[in-house]
């Protein structure tokens, strides 16, 4: 493999650093009350869209390799577009493509998968997001396992859904339920066979934790699809209603588990012999409870009696360290990310972001890989999260990455870095809108602490984001009006990503009008002094007919820094 870069006899290259700025979830919205990134005060963002060359790029649908532009973007596709300098086709695009021709079932995991319940009598059980938010997971996926499974002979089979309301509306999930309900009965009809819920809980308490923010997330799951410990109910819907009546306002994802239980037993444990799919296609959240089913050495939490059972993925959810060893769909093969290039060419790079988010200035960007390609060049850096609600403490830890990164450019020690700011989408998520604003607010208040540091440093910066989320905090009826609770009158909250654009901004502070200066405050030097007798005038952002995506963003960070891309790479949006 030639890892050479190419350098450009003629680019204008800074003497510092350059730094690419995710404001995770920060899109371009519509600027009404529903846009908490509009209603937020942001005097330093407002000074660079009015002063600093920027464009509007497409963060969702094909533009990162998802099957149509009515699918949202989302975190970790949106780092591999922006690592990559590529688009390649993502999880739900080669599920889809995997069931539609049949390569799925006609795979070796599936056909050992079934093979092994036959062979042993026991049950299939399949976990994972209901929804058709198409993040993670979507139930037509769902439904086409339990489809050839019926197909395959299995005669029992049993449903684990974790419920959403943060990918879809915060409380749909009820029409969910109900349509696997539906669906499950079909074949809950046949003779001799048992296809029914066994056990569930919202995603943000149940199963799903990232990155090892909390561990008891997992330990909840475990509990109560393979013990069966967790309040018990006559069925899912029994579950969700009654939680609600019980704590008004609760929204789906924080549901508390449960068990679906018949003559006081749970009727669908995981026990030995059974089989086991995990069917959300998406990583992150999917990496842990695999690892409580797969490994022997494991300290997060006592499990009790491990189930010896036939566990598989959808998909590989990480390729480095091949979890799970077995999984149904092969994931995109990226290679010759940007960070690699630059590790292979010997340039220092810095990653920072705390815990929410910090796979995917590293695992993510990196074409899914985990680990530093030369240690001796890269230097990654997590802050550890709160473990508390977000719209409690919105401000997250982006004050300790700005100090961070504002550390690093002091001591010169990178020459390219990328840090994300996880609050506009973590507090977007949780549909409080005017929490949101306070993490926009704080995001745009680091970010004039930080590109001072750029500045001092003789550095560019990139400023962006990977979706949006804050932008868009209420639901919209067809009319483009705000939905409303038929009951309450109550706006409905937005929880889930934006299909909106993102900006790229480009902060050069060597090619500032003499003019422009930040307003007071934080960020109020981002100017610097005249320009006059300073050089060349910076580069410009230009799209091209058509519009550019996340994956335009290597190249021309690789433009900036006076290298040549690869050919394949999306062209650079740099305009001299």
């Amino acid at each position: 493999m030639d890892w050479s870069l190419r350098a450009q006899a003629d680019a204008l290259v800074r003497p510092g650093p350059l730094l690419v700025v995710v404001m995770d979830g920060m899109g371009i919205g519509s600027g009404d009350e529903a846009d908490a990134v509009a209603c937020a005060h942001t005097p330093t963002l407002d000074w660079l869209r009015a002063n600093c060359p920027w464009v509007p790029l497409k963060a969702h649908g094909t533009a990162v390799g998802l099957p149509s532009d009515a699918d949202m973007g989302n975190s970790e596709v949106g780092h591999n577009a922006l690592g990559a300098g590529r688009v390649f086709d993502q999880g739900a695009k080669l599920v889809d493509r995997a069931i539609a021709t049949g390569a799925l079932f006609e795979g070796e995991t599936w056909k050992d998968l079934i093979s092994s319940c036959r062979e042993r009598s026991g049950a299939l059980h399949l976990i994972g997001l209901l929804s058709d938010g198409n993040v993670h997971s979507h139930q037509k996926q769902l439904h086409a396992l339990i489809d050839r499974a019926a197909a395959d002979g299995i005669s029992r089979l049993f449903v684990h859904p974790l419920l959403d309301g943060r990918d879809v509306p915060e409380t749909s999930a009820l029409t969910y339920i109900d349509r696997l309900e539906e669906h499950l009965s079909r074949y809950q009809r046949s003779e001799g066979r048992v296809y029914r819920i066994a056990s569930g809980g919202g995603r943000m308490v149940t199963t799903m934790d990232r990155y090892e923010a909390d561990w008891t997330i997992v330990e909840r799951g475990w509990n109560a699809h393979v013990h069966g410990q967790a309040r018990a109910f006559p069925s899912a819907r029994a579950a969700i209603e009654t939680f609600r009546e019980e704590e008004e306002g609760v929204i789906d994802q924080f549901l508390p588990a449960f068990v679906v239980e018949e003559a006081g037993q749970p009727v669908g444990r995981i026990a030995d012999g059974d089989g086991v799919v995990f069917f959300n296609f998406r990583g992150d959240r999917a990496i842990e409870i695999s690892r409580a089913f797969e490994q022997d050495d494991f300290p997060y939490f006592e499990r009790g009696p491990r189930p010896d059972v036939f566990y598989a993925g959808m998909m590989e959810y990480d390729g480095d360290w091949h979890i799970p060893s077995r999984y149904l769909v092969e994931p995109p093969a990226i290679e010759r990310t940007m960070g690699e290039y630059l590790a292979r060419n010997r340039i220092r790079q810095f990653a920072c972001s705390e815990t929410q988010k910090f796979g995917h200035v590293t695992y993510f960007w990196n074409g899914n890989r985990t680990g530093a390609f030369d240690e001796e060049v890269e230097e990654y850096l997590e802050i550890p999260s709160d473990r508390v609600p977000f719209q409690e403490r919105p401000w997250m830890k982006a004050a300790e990455i700005t100090d961070a990164t504002l550390e690093r450019l002091r001591e010169k020690g990178f020459r390219f870095g990328r840090i994300n700011y996880a609050n506009g989408d973590m507090v977007g998520h949780t549909g409080d809108r005017r929490a949101a604003i306070l993490a926009v607010e704080t995001v745009d208040l680091c970010l004039g602490r930080l590109l001072e540091g750029v500045r001092r440093a003789e550095g560019i910066a990139l400023v962006t984001a990977d979706h949006g989320n804050a932008d868009e905090m209420y639901q919209r009826d067809k009319t483009g009006g705000f939905k409303t609770d038929a009951e309450t009158g109550r706006i409905e909250p937005l929880t889930s990503h934006s299909l909106n654009p993102v900006p790229l901004i480009l902060y050069d502070p060597v090619g500032l009008k003499p003019s422009t200066r930040p307003p007071a405050g934080i960020g109020r030097h981002l100017a610097g002094p005249p320009t006059e007798g300073r050089g060349p005038q910076p580069q410009r952002l230009e799209l091209p007919p058509g519009g550019a995506g996340l994956a335009n963003i290597a190249a021309t960070a690789l433009d900036l820094m006076g290298l040549w891309a690869p050919d394949d790479y999306e062209p650079s949006l740099l305009r001299r």
